[in-house]
Formats: structure tokens, sequence, C-alpha cells
């Protein structure tokens, strides 16, 4: 009988960290693909879990032992992707594998081949996590419509009311009338482009536009109706702004592969630079026709 190779103790460590979080992501991936109904999808899916079920098992003829999974992940991924959809959560997931593939690499050197047949297997599981077809990323650029509109609409106007009436319920309530009036007409325009284009879907378009839409309002108007002070209710409208560009783009940048520093400094210079015009336009405003509420 070969006699087993004596491996060094912080490769045994590394080795034994990427069983763990092999049999941990194929316990998740099962567990998603109980929750998918999609049959395609589903398949696609326990499929994943078969090749990390094989990653695993290839670590342990190195290792020669067993490995339990990390329940908490199991548990913090499987709600990720009950809230944030289904390529979101695997996306998130599978950045550690950028990690695990460097680490392949460097454990080739220690022994030679295995890392061919590990990295081809992760190769293997991106192209089926391209093939997961999910609505609400076919949808991702109405909402990103929705959202753009709704920052873009809202930090300009609420900026300029603030300066030009001063009073927080009377811009909270022009700013609600404007917001969804602004919804509104979004939701029809997207509906009637959508049916231009021959879109099956237009319906779930307009709804996905909308939702983004009045969502953004409604966030970005509440510090009004909050604070008595106009001047902390815009800091905290803009907060809110910057918080609901960071979570979208960063949602983006993951599902989607995008670049997530360009993309957000973009979307914040384009929101707070209209809001800045539109301050200056509201102090003019307010100088030169007197306006006194």
């Amino acid at each position: 009988m070969e006699e087993r190779k004596v491996i060094d103790p912080d490769i045994m460590k590394r080795l034994l960290r990427e069983q763990g979080d092999e049999i941990t992501a194929h316990h998740i991936y099962l567990d998603i693909a109980k929750l998918v109904k999609e049959e395609e999808n589903k398949e696609i899916i326990q499929r994943i879990a078969v090749n990390e079920k094989k990653h695993y098992e290839w670590l342990k003829i190195l290792t020669g032992r067993d490995v339990k999974m990390n329940r908490w992940k199991r548990f913090f991924y499987v709600w990720v992707i009950r809230i944030f959809g289904l390529t979101f959560g695997i996306k998130l997931l599978e950045k550690d594998e950028i990690r695990e593939m460097q680490d392949f690499k460097e454990l080739g050197e220690e022994f030679p081949g295995f890392d061919e047949i590990l990295l081809n297997g992760e190769q293997r599981e991106q192209e089926l996590i391209d093939m997961i077809d999910e609505d609400r990323l076919r949808y991702m650029g109405s909402v990103v419509l929705g959202l753009n509109d709704a920052l873009i609409e809202l930090t300009g106007a609420l900026a300029g009311y603030t300066f030009a009436f001063q009073n927080t319920k009377l811009i909270a309530v022009t700013g609600l009338i404007t917001g969804i009036s602004g919804s509104l007409s979004m939701i029809a325009s997207q509906y009637l482009s959508s049916r231009q284009e021959g879109g099956r879907d237009a319906v779930k378009s307009m709804l996905y536009t909308g939702s983004a839409f009045v969502l953004t309002v409604i966030s970005m108007v509440s510090p009004f109706f909050i604070f008595k002070n106009p001047y902390i209710s815009l800091a905290t409208t803009f907060a809110v702004a910057i918080f609901i560009i960071f979570i979208f783009n960063y949602y983006i940048s993951v599902a989607k592969g995008y670049v997530f520093k360009k993309r957000f400094f973009e979307m914040a210079a384009i929101s707070l630079g209209v809001a800045g015009i539109s301050f200056i336009i509201g102090m003019i405003i307010k100088r030169y026709i007197g306006l006194d509420i």
C-alpha cells in the first residue's frame, strides 16, 4: 500500500478550509434547488451541487479527513437567495471561488495535476451559473430606469423645494405629489415603450419600473415627514439616496459582474450634481420672486 504523503501543517490547514467550503456549498446548492420552481434552473443548480461534492471528495483524498459543513454560512446564503434572488446569491457565493482558484493553483505546485482537475471543475460551474435564467435580472434594465429617474428627479426637486419653501410638511407633500406623478408617467411610458418594441411582458416591465420608482420616492420623501428642520431632512434624503445607489450598484455588480466603483460614483455624482443645481435654482427663485411661505 502506498504511504500517504506527509503534508505541511499550513498547507493541510488550507486544504481543510477549502474542503469545508466545498461541502458547505454542496449543501447550500441542494437547499437552493428545493426553492427553485423552474425545472431548467433546478437541474443546473443540482449539477453544481454534484460538482461541489466531487471537489470535496477530491480534497478528501489529500487530507484523509471528513470535514463538517459551516451551518451558519449555509443558513446565511439560503436567506440571501430568498431575499435578493437566485443569481445574486449564487454569484455572491461563487465570489469565494476566486480565492479558491488561486489556492488551487498554488497547491498544484505541491500536488502536480491536482489543481487542473479542480480548476476545470470550477470553470464548468461558472458555465452552469451563466446559464441560469431569472426574471428579476431580465427586467433589471427596467429597475435601473425607475431608480435613476426617481433619484435624479427627486433629489433635484427636494433640494429646490427645500430652499424655496423651508417648510418640511409642504416640501414632503409637494415632493410626494411630484414623485407619484412622475411614477405614473414613468409606468405609462415604460408600458408603451415595451409594447412598441414588441415586448411580450410589457406589464411585468411596467411593474418593475413603477415599483422601483415608488419605493425610491417614499424612501426619499420620508425624512421630511420625520424631521422639522428642512436642512436636516434634506441631508438625510441625500444620505438615503447614496445608500440606495450603493445597495443597488452592489447588487448589480455581483449579479451581472459589473465594476462597482465606477457605476456607484457615476450615479452618485449625477444625482447630487442635479440636486446642487436645483438647490441654487430654488435659492434664486426665492430671492428674486420673493416667495414667502
